[in-house]
């Protein structure tokens, strides 16, 4: 079965952004957040958050009728995440300012935006 374009939006965006918590981690996020623990805190808090992304693309992938508030859970984590980076960026830290990390960036902005534009219909019976 071939993905939609809601589909494949959601699955290059979340490709995207667990990918940037890789760079995270090459970044050490944590010393940017003051996060008391480091990296062990670090990975603990990715846990839940990376496991609601997968569980997201499960409703996505089966045409939940949850699925479009995964897609709204899932741009909306592209956008905290882009903004989040842009008060960094405008505090004068010079970290993510490599080229990969900056596309990482640049592409879940773009990916977020065009998976709000693209949201799947709402079901009278579902949560939008």
């Amino acid at each position: 079965m071939k993905p939609d374009l809601p589909q494949t939006l959601f699955l290059l965006n979340s490709t995207v952004l667990l990918t940037h918590q890789i760079d995270a981690a090459y970044w050490h996020e944590w010393n940017l957040f003051h996060l008391p623990g480091g990296n062990q805190l670090n990975l603990i808090l990715n846990l839940p958050i990376i496991a609601l992304v997968l569980l997201a693309f499960l409703q996505v992938a089966t045409h939940s009728p949850h699925q479009r508030l995964c897609h709204k859970f899932l741009a909306g984590l592209g956008l905290l995440t882009v903004a989040i980076h842009s008060g960094f960026f405008l505090a004068g830290h010079p970290e993510f300012q490599q080229p990969m990390s900056l596309l990482l960036l640049a592409a879940s902005l773009m990916l977020s935006v065009a998976q709000l534009t693209t949201l799947p219909p709402a079901n009278r019976n579902s949560e939008t």
